[in-house]
C-alpha cells in the first residue's frame, strides 16, 4: 500500500495499475473517524469530495456513490471488508479503496489508499483524473470534522 505522509497524497503508475494514498494524524478517537467513515447520509456534510452515497456501509452492502471528480457518473461499490475502528474497503471489480486506523500517540493514524489495475487498465488509464488532490482534500476535511468533534467530548 502506497501512502503520502503528513496528509499529502502519493500516486504511483505502472503499466496495468494506478495507486493513490494519503496518510495524516488526526488528533480523535478511531470510534470518532470510524461513525463519519460509515454514515453514508453525513458524508457530504463535512467531505468535500462526495457529493452523496446512498446505501449502508456495511459489510457487503453496495453503496452508489457521487465525487465532485466526476459528478455525472454514479459509482456502485460493493463494501468488501468491515472491521469496525480499524479497517474498511470497498470498490469495484477495477479497484479497491482501502481505509486503515491505527493507535498513533494521543490520536489515530488514517491511511486511504486506492489502487485501480487489471489487464484493461492501459485502455482506459488516461480517462482516469488524478486522485491527488481529492485524497489529499478528503484527509483534511476528516482530520478537520474528527477533531472538533473530539474537542466537544473533552
Amino acid at each position: 500500500m502506497i501512502t503520502g505522509p503528513n496528509g499529502k497524497a502519493v500516486t504511483r503508475k505502472a503499466a496495468f495499475s494506478r495507486e493513490t494514498g494519503v496518510s495524516v494524524n488526526i488528533e480523535a478517537d478511531a470510534s470518532i473517524i470510524w461513525a463519519l467513515l460509515t454514515n453514508a447520509t453525513d458524508f457530504p456534510r463535512w467531505n468535500s469530495t462526495v457529493i452523496s452515497i446512498s446505501g449502508r456501509i456495511q459489510s457487503g452492502e453496495i453503496i452508489e456513490l457521487r465525487s465532485t471528480l466526476d459528478e455525472k457518473r454514479t459509482f456502485k461499490l460493493k463494501i468488501k471488508e468491515f472491521v469496525p475502528n480499524q479497517r474498511l474497503v470497498w470498490g469495484d471489480p477495477m479497484g479497491s479503496r482501502v481505509y486503515i486506523l491505527e493507535k498513533a500517540g494521543k490520536g489515530t493514524q488514517f491511511t486511504m489508499s486506492e489502487k485501480i489495475d487489471g489487464p484493461l487498465f492501459p485502455l482506459f488509464a488516461s480517462m482516469i483524473p488524478s486522485f491527488d488532490e481529492s485524497f489529499e482534500k478528503f484527509a483534511a476535511d476528516l482530520k478537520k470534522e474528527a477533531e472538533t468533534i473530539q474537542r466537544s467530548k473533552n
